[in-house]
């Protein structure tokens, strides 16, 4: 339920005095209800009620063309899950001097929904693994009961044989199942049921979880692995390195020098080689 469901929705309403059960008087008036609780069906009509006494004229205005007014209470033509809520009936005059209130809380029943559950398929023994069971329709909220392979699951493991070497906490109102640690008893298939005291209880599908060993011999072998090939790419590069594998390939990706000077002075009518070239 949204915010709207929790609020405290406040009317103004003109009511007679009858012979109800609560009341709350402030100032010289007095507002009464025989029913400070009411539980209906989502899209049925009700009616709260609401009485008065010491009041002359109190007002009424009309709320939203849903609900209307008469001697005793007010009447909504069809409520929804929405309206869940805790009203309070206000009857004031003289500028607000002289006014009293009650409250009613409405309760707009919903039958809960097939649940929907989070649960992983395998957890490592040792470990915490957390479990997960919601709906969303069901008014008022529902709460949860946990089954591994059709068993329920009571609230202690250790009451009943069937789960006394497990290690959990169930939580019915969130619908939360930890178990802390996991042990190799927990592999079952798991589902949870939820249900608000209106309409059927509803299970969820059936999940599978395996609770599995840590495999040290394999995280062993995979370290032993690595290890080993680290050591090879070492003695590659180490043996390559000696026999002058990267120096030859230095010289033979060297570019070719040229090497000449300039020509010396000489004397007219005279030819002489000044000059050299090596390539």
């Amino acid at each position: 339920m949204g915010t709207k469901a929790q609020a405290e929705r406040k009317l103004l309403c003109l009511f007679v005095l009858e012979g109800l059960l609560c009341s709350l008087a402030l100032g010289s008036g007095t507002v009464y209800t025989s029913e400070p609780e009411v539980r209906i069906p989502e899209n049925n009509a009700v009616k709260l009620s609401c009485t008065y006494s010491g009041f002359s004229s109190p007002r009424t205005p009309s709320y939203e063309n849903r609900v209307t007014f008469s001697s005793s209470g007010i009447t909504f033509k069809s409520v929804t899950r929405e309206d869940t809520g805790t009203y309070t009936c206000m009857v004031s005059q003289d500028g607000g001097n002289n006014y009293g209130e009650v409250k009613v809380k409405l309760i707009v029943l919903v039958p809960p929904s097939k649940p929907t559950v989070s649960i992983p398929s395998s957890a490592t023994i040792g470990n915490r693994a957390v479990l997960i069971c919601s709906e969303q329709d069901g008014s008022p909220p529902s709460t949860y009961t946990w089954y591994r392979d059709g068993i329920e699951m009571p609230a202690n493991p250790k009451t009943s044989r069937a789960f006394s070497n497990s290690s959990y906490n169930l939580n019915p109102t969130t619908g939360e199942l930890v178990f802390d640690p996991v042990s190799a008893s927990d592999t079952g298939e798991y589902s949870c049921q939820a249900e608000n005291g209106y309409g059927t209880a509803v299970k969820s599908n059936a999940v599978r979880m395996e609770a599995v060993e840590l495999n040290v011999g394999a995280i062993v072998a995979a370290v032993l692995v690595t290890l080993i090939l680290l050591g090879i790419l070492i003695f590659g590069i180490w043996f390559a390195y000696s026999r002058g594998y990267f120096d030859r390939a230095k010289k033979g990706t060297s570019s070719k020098k040229v090497i000449y000077s300039q020509p010396s002075a000489r004397s007219e009518g005279e030819f002489k080689q000044t000059s050299s070239f090596l390539v």
